[in-house]
């Protein structure tokens, strides 16, 4: 397959960045501090060693296969019939991701916004604007998202800012009261699930004008991934301390706590705004995907096609899969970051491994 569609390295990186920090900045700081308590921010700190690995396994297999996503190859490595049972497997996987994703949208704003409003057509309205970008392409979503991520960060980072003024060390300490575990567990849990959600450039290597160019992109994004998570995640304790682990969107109500009184009050709204774009951003990268892996599995030619019909089934899982918010939270804290290893970890170094085993065989036999 040669994609027509091309992006940049800095494009390529943006896109890693709005894909991963959107859903970051305001729900993982309670779910990691349910599991490491005031040690949450350490968690965040080990958290992105699941995002390296995942960042050199996709770039090694994507050298190995140049202009094919992860479901074309793993036909080529596992032979067709099981190479299509993981390709299906990715479909199952990317239809979860866009119904959740849409569902924590819908509930957020619902609660926030839009509280007389139907759920239906708050869902409806978000997936077909994020179907229409799809449909428009990677390389339209990459350069809207070039001034996505810069109008995030400048809305974003003079929050961070102002939350200092407020922050209180003594609620991170003390450090490592209960040793080392819990600190793990955060780790591998929701923030591991979260942080490796890099392995999309499985699917948007093929797409990147310079290859040589994917590691050092992808590394420079993942800096700036974790810098952010880690100081959101520690200034919410410092803030709110234990009470962050029972809020659903901790780091909301840290803005909705700060403010400069006579000048600036309800900046709730610049951080609904960074949110709503980066959710955008995600579901529209995540749709592409998804109909990638659909076209590919069926082998269609034209992945534009299938957008429509999947966007339906989209609107139709956003209602369906879960019937409320806190079957939804359990979904996230718990359920996910195991479907999330097996989907972003596992699978693709499996293939690698197995990719490399065989190589070497062959080598062995014509020697």
């Amino acid at each position: 397959m040669k994609a027509s569609e091309k992006i940049t390295g800095n494009q390529l990186s943006f896109l890693l960045f709005t894909f991963i920090i959107s859903t970051n900045l305001l729900t993982v700081p309670s779910f990691m501090v349910m599991f490491s308590m005031q040690d949450a921010w350490l968690s965040a700190l080990l958290a992105p060693v699941t995002g390296i690995v995942s960042i050199l396994v996709m770039i090694e297999l994507a050298k190995r296969y140049p202009g094919q996503t992860l479901t074309q190859y793993c036909s080529k490595i596992l032979g067709n019939g099981l190479g299509k049972l993981v390709a299906a497997n990715y479909v199952y996987y990317w239809f979860v991701s866009i119904t959740t994703i849409t569902m924590q949208h819908t509930g957020f704003i619902s609660t926030l916004l839009l509280p007389k409003s139907p759920v239906l057509i708050i869902s409806l309205t978000f997936l077909v604007v994020c179907g229409l970008a799809a449909h428009l392409g990677i390389e339209v979503i990459a350069r809207s998202n070039e001034f996505l991520t810069m109008l995030l960060l400048v809305f974003f980072v003079p929050l961070l800012i102002l939350t200092v003024k407020e922050a209180n060390f003594n609620e991170i300490k003390p450090i490592l009261s209960d040793g080392l575990f819990p600190v793990l567990r955060g780790a591998v849990n929701p923030a591991g699930g979260f942080m490796n959600q890099v392995f999309i450039l499985g699917w948007l290597l093929p797409y990147l004008n310079q290859l040589k160019a994917a590691r050092k992109v992808s590394f420079i994004a993942l800096s700036g991934i974790s810098l952010i998570s880690v100081s959101i995640v520690m200034l919410t304790i410092m803030i709110f301390g234990p009470l962050t682990g029972k809020l659903t969107y901790s780091f909301l109500s840290v803005v909705q706590y700060i403010g400069i009184e006579g000048s600036f009050e309800r900046l709730e709204a610049i951080a609904v705004s960074t949110w709503v774009i980066g959710c955008f951003v995600k579901v529209s990268v995540s749709m592409f995907i998804f109909s990638l892996c659909v076209s590919q599995l069926f082998e269609l030619r034209n992945y534009r096609s299938m957008i429509f019909p999947l966007t339906l089934l989209s609107l139709v899982g956003s209602v369906w899969i879960f019937r409320n918010s806190a079957e939804l939270l359990n979904y996230l804290a718990f359920t996910f970051p195991l479907l999330a290893f097996m989907n972003q970890s596992l699978i693709p170094l499996l293939l690698l491994l197995i990719d490399s085993m065989r190589k070497k065989m062959k080598r062995s036999l014509f020697q």
